[in-house]
């Protein structure tokens, strides 16, 4: 698992630097290639916010071919305990994925790049309460003293959808608040605070 992750990580570093080589590519590689890339059009990019997410549905899609790799090294004449052909190989299916124009691909490294302009996510476990409407909807969490705590709704996000018709069904739930810090105008208050805005939501 640990070479999956590490050939996963060097395709990324490879859209840092473009890649217009062609070459002759094995079938069990353009499967690969084909299969990576079509998962990754299949995901819905509108539901990602920052790069850990993009990078977990990015792992998703590789992981879910890892079993093609076995096959890939095999085509490749290589050996899977082969650290620098692995390395190798890894590069060579970041440049398909750039070369052939993996639209999805290359929209989904420009999320991942972004770390650096995103605030660290963070999570608080307790029980759902209710919803306050005041301008904007916040989510109201009770901690293991009974101390409320709110987090902005701001926009769509991982679990928004179980909210919206029936609220009421889940009071008195346990759930885990995913979230980050920003700032905010809010003009009741007229003035800027920092908020917590939820970028998900997940009920066991």
């Amino acid at each position: 698992m640990k070479r999956i992750i590490l050939i996963a990580f060097l395709i990324l570093i490879i859209c840092r630097d473009g890649w217009a080589q062609t070459r002759n590519i094995g079938p069990v590689e353009q499967k690969m290639t084909t299969a990576l890339c079509d998962c990754i059009t299949g995901i819905d990019q509108s539901k990602i916010m920052n790069s850990k997410e993009a990078g977990e549905a990015f792992m998703n899609c590789f992981i879910s071919q890892s079993s093609l790799l076995v096959d890939l090294a095999t085509e490749r004449n290589v050996s899977m305990t082969d650290n620098t052909a692995m390395h190798k190989l890894g590069e060579d299916i970041g440049k398909n994925l750039l070369t052939q124009k993996c639209d999805a691909f290359l929209k989904l490294a420009v999320k991942m790049a972004n770390k650096g302009e995103e605030n660290q996510l963070q999570t608080t476990a307790g029980t759902f309460k209710r919803i306050d409407t005041k301008g904007f909807n916040y989510i109201i969490i009770t901690d293991e003293n009974g101390s409320e705590k709110p987090f902005l709704w701001l926009k769509q996000f991982n679990g928004s959808e179980k909210f919206i018709n029936a609220p009421a069904t889940f009071i008195g739930k346990k759930l885990t608040v995913s979230w980050q810090e920003i700032e905010v105008y809010l003009p009741l208050a007229k003035g800027y605070y920092k908020v917590k805005e939820i970028t998900g939501i997940e009920v066991p």
